[in-house]
């Protein structure tokens, strides 16, 4: 090498760092964005093909196992709860006063309307658990460099067969996401925006969902209130919650 090369390599840290290797690239994903618990109160903005819905919620989890969410706004969904114990999700509905199990081809079912699936909130894995990746190159988002890393799942049980996704390479957040079928089909599109550092981690305050063999113009998931590590009500942990 060069002695000026050197010399600038010496000066900018970072210009021979090493590229990360996939797994590791995970491993700092799941550093930053798991948690031993979480509270959450947030609100989606549902853009349809006609018109726009906004609606609040509450959420208390525990790892990626265990979660508890209360839907507060509008009136016509205020008081409907979900939860997820490990691999099952129950839904209440105090309209019919009834608690429903969702499994199945149900869990391929929207989520209140939105680009969200009953599996999207139950595909909440730590990443290395469930897919090999690889790095395939480096581009820009928004002003942002990200290494561009190909997940291919390695359990048959995951909702997308391949994930592409774009990592802030100083915040290690997936700024952009793209989710393929087995068959190679784009089916979903994540973009995250507006990221904030929260403790000694950095958190996106909005995440736009796109379903695109929907029609209409998006989700977004906006976060309002959040806090990690949290003490969670133990109460809310089981179905007796749910009524």
């Amino acid at each position: 090498m060069k002695i000026i090369n050197i010399i600038i390599a010496l000066m900018i840290p970072g210009v021979l760092a090493a590229q990360p290797s996939g797994d590791e690239i995970l491993d700092r994903i799941d550093e930053n964005m798991s948690s031993e618990t979480r509270h959450v109160i947030s609100k989606m903005v549902i853009h349809g093909t006609r018109a726009t819905r906004t609606i609040e919620s509450e959420t208390w989890s525990v790892g990626n196992e265990k979660a508890y969410t209360e839907y507060l706004a509008p009136a016509r969904e205020k008081g409907t709860k979900m939860l997820k114990l490990e691999d099952q999700l129950w839904i209440y509905s105090p309209g019919t006063d009834r608690t429903i199990r969702i499994s199945g081809h149900m869990l391929r079912q929207s989520v209140m309307g939105s680009d969200l699936s009953y599996e999207d909130m139950m595909d909440d894995p730590e990443l290395r658990d469930k897919y090999d990746a690889v790095v395939t190159g480096s581009e820009e988002i928004n002003g942002a460099g990200c290494w561009v890393v190909e997940m291919h799942a390695n359990a048959p049980d995951v909702a997308y067969q391949l994930r592409k996704v774009w990592v802030d390479k100083v915040r290690y957040l997936p700024l952009k996401e793209e989710l393929y079928a087995k068959s190679g089909t784009l089916l979903k599109k994540t973009e995250l925006f507006d990221i904030r550092k929260v403790g000694n981690r950095w958190y996106p305050r909005k995440i736009v969902f796109k379903d695109m063999l929907k029609k209409g113009g998006g989700t977004e998931f906006i976060v309002e209130e959040i806090e990690f590590n949290v003490e969670v009500p133990e109460h809310l942990l089981s179905k007796a919650a749910l009524r």
